[in-house]
């Protein structure tokens, strides 16, 4: 994959970090970066060696913080995001930055090292699940500043509850979500010390990774299908699932594993 102005990729074994790279304001993203994580996500996906992705940003101040305001809006900047003549040529920026809004199924663990607002909700509404650091948090600063919280939080709806996601989006930047309160709440599947977060993800993506890639990818597919299908509709389709995800060679593998006697090392979350 060719080196990139705005996004460091590194694979180590079947485990692909992607870092949001633009430290110097808050891993907010402009066009560049979000053309280069189209070109992150659409090359992965195909990507044989690559088995799970940790998405994570640069620094300890700021996971992402969205859009970089100060060159997209009424800045000199290419205007890839919003709308051109008329509403009804809009650039979303979802579907450049999001992995499943670039058919990348995957699975990718976001790790949040500090600040997730507005705009960060589109890639962190599309990971599989979030490891946050002590000192992160979670706001959107829409309204505040005179604009709409529209696709950002409908993203969070399928992560959280609706009365906290209704909270966060009316009260803009005036309140913080903290990492505690949003594994309360299960935005965020695991708080850890901030010296810890990299390991927690590395160990996460490695015991992922270390399953057979179809029955991983399969079971990504299928979970996602049932978060947007009615209940009925969603078990109709396991049975494609199922048949498609299912690797002869893999389950005799396990079952040799099984019959081995040598048991998974696991640990208590």
């Amino acid at each position: 994959m060719a080196d990139f102005e705005t996004v460091l990729y590194e694979e180590q074994g079947p485990v692909a970090w992607v870092t949001l790279n633009r430290p110097e304001v808050h891993n907010a993203f402009n066009s560049t970066m979000m053309r280069e994580l189209q070109e992150v996500w659409r090359s992965v996906r195909t990507n044989e060696s690559v088995r799970v992705v940790v998405l994570t940003g640069s620094g300890e101040r700021a996971f992402c913080t969205g859009i970089d305001r100060g060159e997209q809006i009424g800045g000199d900047g290419d205007r890839l995001i919003g709308s051109h003549d008329t509403p009804f040529h809009f650039d979303d920026p979802g579907d450049y930055i999001g992995p499943k809004s670039n058919d990348c199924w995957k699975p990718v663990i976001a790790a949040v090292n500090g600040m997730a607002c507005g705009g960060a909700f589109y890639m962190l509404g599309e990971v599989e699940f979030l490891i946050a650091a002590e000192h992160a948090t979670f706001f959107d600063p829409h309204v505040t500043y005179g604009m709409v919280a529209a696709f950002e939080p409908v993203h969070l709806l399928q992560k959280m509850p609706f009365p906290e996601i209704m909270r966060l989006s009316l009260l803009g930047a005036s309140e913080r979500v903290s990492a505690q309160r949003a594994y309360e709440v299960g935005l965020v599947s695991q708080v850890v010390a901030s010296a810890e977060l990299r390991d927690a993800a590395a160990w996460a993506a490695g015991e992922i990774a270390a399953a057979p890639a179809r029955a991983v990818q399969g079971t990504v597919r299928a979970l996602w299908t049932g978060l947007e299908l009615s209940r009925g509709h969603a078990l109709d389709q396991m049975y494609g699932y199922v048949a498609m995800g299912t690797d002869p060679q893999s389950i005799e593998e396990g079952q040799r594993r099984f019959a081995s006697g040598r048991r998974v090392e696991w640990r208590v979350r």
